[in-house]
């Protein structure tokens, strides 16, 4: 029996370990101690690499393996989405487990954590001898103890040991650098430990701060760091292809971030180019209309609105307000791609918003609305319904308004859309902010203090009137042709 078992092991040590019923710590002491004994003398025989990769699957491709080999003590890798981060997170806790010695995984969240621990603890588990869900703890016949820590509380590793720390998504965690020094930094002194900072990167915060640390061996010796795009990933070999298709629809900047690990200094804004596509002049007050510039008797010039175009069409996107916010309708006339109106109010009785716009959709023409469809809004989409107006309600969630956001912030960047160089409007997009989530998901959202009313009334109206060249999700009215 003990050959047999050796043998196997030596032949094929992944599938041996993995073909072990699960309640191997249930057999009699004879036969685990003759497991783990084999185990042992086979991880005794096998080094680096090859021990994690053989024992435990976790094979690392070419780059990979290029990081592992430059390593110093600090290491900040940069990677674009898909590199395959994770796989090396999870090698390099394994590793230092199997050696015997206490690690780490730190994660920015819990819900980010909770995917990380499933994870690790499924690689885990033909060496597990203790497990605590509770918190998040593994201990290995090794010797070695694995903790996972969400630091949404940056304080709770403080007092602890390790020989090795992984930060995954380290430039989501909030006050990382705060978190780095204080607590994080000082689990390493008493075995000497090393850390991996590994993330997606996101503007120019700590996480940039530690990348050029590494890019700076005179002045920190002991720090490394590399930067690594999504194509860097050598498995997937329809990656690079499937990456051109995003970049044909995804804004950008975003790109750069997000699939080239480039780090993007206004990350956090989100429309760029406003001024360049802000070139329609527009009346005064509201509401706004598209102007043109005519010379008065006196021989003074003045902005009078636009002649409107009974054969062009038009579509109107209602943000609705809510306390103390502005109800904004937006006019764009969906074959010029231009905004032609905006209409902006509050503190006006619900009946009479109704009237407002009615009356801007007279005067366009157009029975094509686009609202949002919200607890305020939900009443008087009935009505207007009733009215006999074409009504396409805009269902928002976080994923439903990153999709909107994104086609207009596309539209600006390629100069298809072009809005009125209104100051308001103006004033909102400059300010428009772009959070992204542990989940890869982007929030939006205007800055505290600021107003967003004219942003997403724009981007119901553009959502309405672009023409967009891929298939949408059903349930999400996109193009202009689907509504008349």
């Amino acid at each position: 029996m003990r050959g047999n078992f050796l043998v196997n092991l030596e032949r094929n040590p992944e599938k041996t370990i993995r073909q072990l019923p699960d309640d191997w710590r249930l057999w009699p002491i004879e036969a685990q101690q003759l497991y783990l004994e084999a185990l042992k003398l086979k991880i005794a025989q096998l080094k680096g690499e090859t021990t994690v990769s053989r024992v435990f699957g976790l094979n690392l491709h070419a780059n990979q393996q290029k990081m592992v080999a430059e390593a110093r003590r600090f290491n900040v890798a940069d990677c674009g989405r898909r590199f395959g981060k994770s796989r090396l997170g999870e090698y390099l806790i394994v590793e230092t487990l199997m050696d015997g010695h206490p690690a780490s995984w730190m994660s920015p969240s819990f819900r980010s954590l909770g995917d990380s621990w499933r994870r690790l603890k499924e690689i885990l588990q033909p060496v597990t001898v203790e497990k605590s869900e509770q918190q998040f703890r593994v201990s290995v016949k090794s010797g070695g103890v694995l903790e996972c820590w969400s630091l949404d509380n940056p304080d709770a590793p403080r007092g602890r040991k390790y020989k090795r720390v992984v930060i995954d998504e380290a430039a989501m965690v909030r006050y990382l650098g705060e978190a780095w020094q204080a607590v994080i930094e000082p689990t390493l002194l008493d075995l000497l430990g090393d850390a991996w900072f590994l993330s997606t990167p996101k503007g120019a915060n700590f996480f940039k701060t530690m990348f050029t640390w590494g890019k700076d061996p005179t002045r920190h010796p002991e720090w490394m760091s590399w930067q690594m795009p999504s194509t860097a990933n050598p498995t997937l070999p329809h990656l690079a292809e499937e990456i051109e298709k995003i970049r044909a629809r995804t804004p950008e900047r975003y790109f750069q971030q997000e699939y080239l690990a480039e780090f993007v200094d206004d990350a956090g804004g989100v429309f760029r180019g406003v001024r360049d596509v802000a070139t329609i002049d527009c009346t005064t007050g509201w509401p706004s209309y598209a102007a043109m510039r005519v010379e008065t008797p006196d021989g003074e010039w003045q902005l009078v609105p636009r002649d409107i175009d009974p054969d062009h069409q038009y579509v109107i996107g209602i943000d609705w307000g809510k306390l103390n916010d502005f109800t904004v309708l937006a006019v764009i006339d969906a074959t010029t791609k231009e905004l032609v109106a905006l209409d902006r109010f509050n503190q006006i009785d619900y009946t009479l918003q109704v009237g407002r716009l009615k009356a801007l959709a007279r005067k366009f023409g157009t029975r094509t609305l686009v609202p949002e469809l919200n607890s305020i809004g939900i009443p008087l989409i009935e009505q207007l319904k009733q009215q006999d107006f074409k009504v396409h309600p805009f269902t928002t969630t976080n994923a439903s308004k990153a999709e909107a956001i994104d086609a207009l912030t596309l539209a600006f960047e390629k100069q298809e859309l072009h809005i009125l160089d209104n100051p308001v409007l103006i004033d909102e997009l400059q300010a428009y902010e772009a959070e992204r989530l542990p989940s890869g998901l982007l929030r939006y959202s205007a800055p505290e203090g600021f107003h967003d009313d004219c942003v997403m009334s724009l981007a119901l109206a553009w959502h309405g009137a672009s023409e967009r060249p891929r298939q949408e999700p059903a349930g999400y009215s996109v193009s202009y042709q689907e509504y008349v």
